[in-house]
């Protein structure tokens, strides 16, 4: 028989690697079986432990059971209903039939309340009326004697006290007759005349001016008259005693003074001269 041909160096590594696939494929299933020898060992060892479950006890169950208005008896709603003697008492309780109250019969009357009476009206007071006034009957010398028309007059009216006037006199004289002329005269030699008062000061109208002069004394002034029997432009002309300032207390009061005009030929001439003196006296309290 001849020598087997030299393999070509493909060949013999072709047949290595096979040989290798080989070997190391037997390993591998070697490793998979002793896996699952374990896995299966594992599993009957937890079968063995576990506590035994027995199917011989009865599930409990909660049974419902459904009423019906006509007195039906109850049904189960899944298991057969036991005897009565194995049911607890609480569900024969139930299962009993409850007695209803018998339905009142449809004739019977119907009891009616009686509605409470109204009050009593409350009677209204009538009015008062009014009586006539009674009329008294008098006779004609009655009536004669008690007509007030006839009765005492009434007491005049007190007057009251005249104020104590300062001043000159009222020398006006009659309605027509002219005033007369006095001595000096104005501030550019206008005619002097007496003074004669429309209204007479009173004294509480020069007691505040007087009060800043010394007296007993009197005060001198000439003043020109105007319209409402005022007058106007007055200037010193004396006083007595000297230095007293009475005549300049009676220049500041002047715009109180009411004078009326002086007359001339039986009319006033408004715009004249006129002198007023003024007396000043001091009286004890």
């Amino acid at each position: 028989m001849p020598p087997p041909a030299p393999r070509r160096p493909v060949e013999r590594w072709r047949a290595a690697w096979v040989e290798r696939l080989r070997r190391s494929g037997g390993r591998r299933a070697a490793g998979a079986a002793l896996a699952l020898l374990t896995e299966a060992a594992l599993v009957l060892l937890l079968l063995t432990i576990a506590p035994r479950l027995s199917g011989d006890e009865k599930e409990e169950r909660t049974t419902v059971f459904a009423f019906s208005r006509d007195r039906e008896e109850a049904v189960p709603a899944e298991a057969p209903t036991p005897p009565d003697e194995a049911r607890p008492a609480d569900e024969r309780a139930a299962l009993e039939p409850v007695s209803e109250p018998a339905d009142a019969p449809a004739n019977t009357p119907a009891v009616s309340v009686p509605e409470p009476a109204p009050p009593p009206p409350v009677p209204t007071p009538a009015p008062p009326t009014s009586l006539p006034a009674p009329v008294i009957l008098l006779t004609r010398e009655q009536m004669a004697a008690a007509d007030i028309a006839r009765g005492a007059a009434r007491p005049s009216a007190i007057a009251p006290p005249r104020r104590a006037v300062a001043g000159p006199p009222n020398v006006g004289g009659a309605m027509g007759a002219d005033t007369p002329r006095v001595d000096g005269t104005g501030p550019n030699g206008e005619p002097l005349y007496a003074a004669s008062w429309y209204r007479e000061p009173y004294p509480e109208e020069l007691r505040g001016y007087l009060s800043t002069s010394r007296g007993p004394g009197w005060g001198l002034i000439a003043c020109r008259t105007v319209a409402d029997y005022r007058v106007e432009d007055c200037v010193a002309v004396g006083e007595y005693p000297q230095g007293s300032n009475i005549a300049r207390a009676v220049l500041a009061a002047a715009w109180q003074f009411r004078v009326r005009p002086p007359r001339l030929g039986g009319m006033p001439k408004v715009g004249e001269w006129v002198r007023i003196r003024i007396d000043y006296e001091l009286r004890g309290r």
